[in-house]
């Protein structure tokens, strides 16, 4: 079903979203070779994650296919598209679309809770630390923050296609659902920055990017 992921990304990509595990669900081998000494809930958010992008696949016409993690875990998209998984407790969701109509899809759900210690020094710029002093309460700025960074990458890597530091990006985090982001050290050809939407609701935190 669509929900929470169609509130933070535009009308070309598709999105479907669960929030338990349902049963009978099937992989292909080559998903069954990637998880067959996974523990059960590594199991269970591999699984669904992956039936949501295929009930997403389906709504564009596109048959059902192994989706299996690629250099750096990235999905390994059929042919033609582009898209991004995630998956947290409680949550698993996808979002996909056309390569010809979008170029990248960076996705992330987190509990809507604070970082655990340590956590936000190790991911956040000095810049960005200070920002979220200021920030309005009522959002975990922090845990948005590390969302948004991991929805950067998300749509970095597909184009870039090389490691990007949560150092090496640096965002602001707008009170009105939007963020953008700059990446400090991008090459030649490669995106400069990027621009994204977040929601803050029913016990979690959700940033997306279409690039």
């Amino acid at each position: 079903m669509s929900g929470l992921l169609s509130l933070v990304l535009p009308a070309p990509v598709v999105t479907v979203e669960a929030y338990d595990d349902p049963p009978g669900v099937l992989l292909f081998p080559a998903e069954e070779a990637v998880i067959a000494r996974a523990v059960d809930k590594r199991r269970r958010e591999f699984t669904t994650v992956r039936h949501c992008a295929r009930a997403a696949l389906a709504q564009l016409g596109v048959a059902a296919a192994p989706i299996v993690p690629g250099e750096r875990g990235a999905p390994g998209w059929p042919a033609g598209i582009v898209g991004s998984m995630t998956h947290c407790a409680g949550f698993r969701g996808s979002a996909v679309a056309w390569s010809s109509e979008v170029t990248a899809i960076g996705l992330d759900a987190e509990p809507a809770g604070p970082l655990p210690d340590g956590v936000l020094e190790a991911v956040a710029r000095p810049e960005e630390i200070l920002a979220l002093d200021r920030a309005a309460r009522g959002v975990p700025w922090d845990r948005l923050l590390f969302s948004a960074k991991e929805s950067v990458y998300k749509a970095w890597f597909p184009i870039a296609h090389r490691f990007l530091d949560f150092s090496e990006a640096r965002l602001d985090l707008g009170a009105d659902g939007t963020f953008t982001a700059v990446v400090l050290t991008a090459g030649p050809g490669e995106p400069t920055g990027f621009t994204g939407r977040w929601i803050c609701k029913d016990g979690l935190v959700i940033t997306a990017i279409a690039v």
